[in-house]
């Protein structure tokens, strides 16, 4: 192992740390107090009343609404110093599950509606139950075998090449009996 005095000195300078990308992300006051009413009311299930700190919403909203932006994975979110990963993944459930987020696009659609005004009279919804206008034709050709189930299949060309040779047996025997010859049994017919 080299010594300090052994070791060569760096020719450039060390490149510098990045920050977090986290503090980018923050929810803004303003959209924070439209927010904040609309959190469920968090009753605290602890037996005796105590138990660990809860993580206040705001910390929990910056990350998941920094998950949402980034598309990050939520276990990256430790990295972030935003709020630890499960924490923010459990919070995002339960909001979820209570319906925070279907009130927060609520209330965004009539705060928008009340500073610009939405003109619903354009909407619309569409569906289609018809067939596709270039399906194919329901007398299409079939697959190899009519008795061959979908999960089922061969070896590399070896099933279509049993039965071809099947039919070529097959054909030589209905030939040699036009022909008033007696045809060969064919393999493994009983006697």
């Amino acid at each position: 192992m080299k010594t300090a005095e052994e070791v060569k000195p760096r020719s450039r300078p060390r490149a510098k740390r990045i920050a977090s990308t986290g503090g980018r992300f923050r929810i803004s006051d303003e959209l924070w107090a439209l927010m904040e009413p609309l959190l469920p009311e968090h009753k605290n299930t602890h037996r005796f009343g105590g138990g660990r700190p809860r993580v206040p919403d705001r910390l929990c909203a910056d990350a998941i609404f920094f998950v949402l932006r980034t598309g990050c994975q939520w276990n990256a979110l430790s990295a972030t110093g935003l709020c630890p990963s499960s924490t923010a993944h459990d919070r995002f459930q339960a909001w979820v599950k209570d319906g925070f987020f279907e009130r927060f696009w609520q209330a965004g659609l009539a705060e928008y509606d009340a500073f610009n005004g939405i003109d619903w009279s354009w909407l619309s919804m569409d569906g289609a139950m018809s067939k596709a206008p270039l399906a194919g034709e329901k007398n299409r050709p079939q697959p190899c075998g009519p008795q061959q189930a979908g999960h089922q299949t061969f070896a590399f060309g070896g099933g279509q090449r049993r039965a071809r040779g099947l039919m070529r047996r097959w054909r030589e025997q209905k030939r040699l009996q036009a022909l008033g010859g007696d045809a060969p049994e064919p393999a493994g017919a009983a006697a």
